[in-house]
């Protein structure tokens, strides 16, 4: 069974400048390969399919991961310069992997892009996720799937993941939920840009 790692990634836009994306690849135990499943629409596959290089990173703030899903963000994340590919890693994160594409499978709508780990960095351990962060993590994921699921089907996950952030959230976890309802609720129909 795969081992899904939720984060996000940096790749570089055709003009340089960073794109930053919630990504789940699927990764070995070791985190030295990872996959990821961009659909071909979205920015990340063109930019690994050009520049053939990204970074991964493992974060514990959700109200970034809920701006990146919705490409929201208040301010651009800081970002500095990566050690070993052309690019750039997120400098507020836990932990980093740059990493190089090794093969490109996009003979379907989501391509399969493997990639191997060619340099780990860490800032500071991950806090932890509580149980709002769990269904911020969530609905963050289900909002970049919103061209393919039924609108009652994700109203009900948004009434049930809103239970758990109204008991166990703090105001980071509040903010990201609410971010995330709001971009539901205008969804226009469009396929993912990420």
């Amino acid at each position: 069974m795969p081992l899904i790692l939720e984060g996000i990634v940096t790749t570089q836009n055709e003009d340089g400048s960073p794109n930053i994306s919630p990504m789940g690849p699927i990764v070995d135990r070791e985190l030295t390969q990872f996959q990821f499943r961009p659909f071909h629409t979205s920015r990340t596959y063109q930019n690994l399919k050009r520049h053939g290089a990204g970074v991964f990173h493992v974060v514990d703030d959700v109200l970034l991961l809920a701006q990146a899903a919705t490409h929201q963000f208040r301010n651009s994340p800081e970002t500095v310069p990566a050690e070993t590919i052309e690019g750039v890693r997120l400098s507020e994160t836990c932990r980093w992997y740059e990493f190089e594409v090794t093969s490109i499978d996009d003979a379907s709508e989501r391509t399969s892009i493997e990639t191997q780990v060619l340099h780990v960095g860490c800032n500071r351990e991950v806090w932890g996720f509580n149980r709002a962060k769990h269904a911020v993590l969530e609905l963050a994921v289900l909002s970049t799937r919103l061209f393919m699921i039924e609108r009652a089907e994700i109203a009900r996950e948004v009434e049930r993941l809103a239970i758990i952030v109204e008991k166990t959230a703090g105001d980071q976890e509040r903010e990201a939920f609410d971010l995330l309802r709001e971009y539901i609720a205008n969804y226009d129909g469009a396929s993912p840009q990420d």
